[in-house]
């Protein structure tokens, strides 16, 4: 639950209440790739999925997944040189495959020494009832969580950003891991275009109410090369400064219930990709920002939560 000393329910407070020290992330690229890119539904993915599927920090995938474990883990280790691991299934649809395959990559993963948890990020569309399965079993051994892509509730925003499924996907699906004991977190963008902050808002309330257990507030990063980058050259759109933002996150926080885990703020970006806005690559400024907005107004999470 909401930590007296902080505003808002952190992944690292959640964390550390299961597993009792830190949990290291690490983001890892299995090698997947996804129906809205291969063509079963587009070829264009989503306009806002950088080339590398939103895994631009993620190991390479040229390396296996033991490697690519023992090169991110080196990597982490000047930062946090002591906790546990949480293997990060983050480039494109990591659910996109035969199950058998999934359970090579899985099992691989959670094998590796110092390995408590596993996460794996994928659209709604792409988990059935074997997978399930499969999550369930794994889940005896080690911590297990989905992340799905949910992104708006508008479905004319969805429609716009080429998610290529309904809402009501995402609804099933959630309901689907809430009967397997699967915890969930969800996938809000903020600030695409034309969406004001009661859309935001809304997003966040839908993805809650269907039941999910945690999100990602995500600051929407326009990046060079994507169908957005191309669209907002044609068509330029407002985006966020810095004040706006705050205010924004700080807003969404306020009504997002105290058992809702936050597990993310704004996002990270590949300097040489981003176009824009520049000054979300100063990540520290930007937490520090909404640590001080919330002190300036004396709130936290789910002060004024309608749930």
């Amino acid at each position: 639950m909401l930590n007296p000393k902080h505003p808002f329910y952190s992944a690292n407070d959640f964390y550390r209440e299961i597993f009792g020290e830190k949990i290291i992330k690490l983001a890892i690229d299995g090698g997947f790739t996804c129906p809205n890119r291969d063509g079963t539904l587009s070829y264009n993915g989503c306009i806002f999925c950088s080339g590398k599927g939103s895994g631009d920090f993620a190991g390479s995938r040229s390396l296996t997944i033991s490697e690519q474990y023992k090169q991110m883990k080196e990597k982490m280790s000047s930062k946090w040189p002591n906790g546990r691991y949480m293997m990060y299934f983050q480039a494109y649809t990591n659910t996109y495959a035969p199950v058998e395959k999934l359970r090579k990559l899985y099992y691989e993963a959670i094998e590796c020494e110092g390995v408590a948890a596993l996460s794996v990020a994928t659209r709604p569309d792409c988990i059935n009832e074997e997978i399930m399965e499969l999550l369930k079993e794994i889940s005896k051994k080690v911590y297990v969580c989905v992340e799905l892509g949910l992104q708006t509730s508008s479905e004319k925003s969805a429609g716009f950003i080429n998610r290529c499924y309904d809402n009501n996907v995402y609804d099933k699906a959630l309901r689907m891991l809430n009967e397997y004991g699967i915890d969930t977190v969800t996938h809000i963008i903020l600030g695409l275009p034309h969406e004001c902050c009661e859309d935001m808002l809304n997003s966040v309330n839908y993805a809650i109410d269907c039941g999910t257990k945690g999100i990602k507030l995500q600051l929407l990063h326009i990046i060079k090369g994507t169908a957005l980058y191309d669209f907002y050259m044609e068509k330029p759109f407002k985006i966020f400064s810095l004040e706006d933002y705050v205010n924004t996150v700080v807003n969404i926080i306020e009504k997002i219930p105290q058992n809702i885990v936050i597990h993310r703020i704004t996002g990270d970006a590949d300097k040489a990709e981003l176009f824009e806005p520049w000054w979300s690559l100063n990540k520290r400024r930007v937490l520090n920002s909404v640590a001080k907005e919330f002190v300036r107004r004396g709130s936290w999470q789910g002060k004024y939560s309608k749930h």
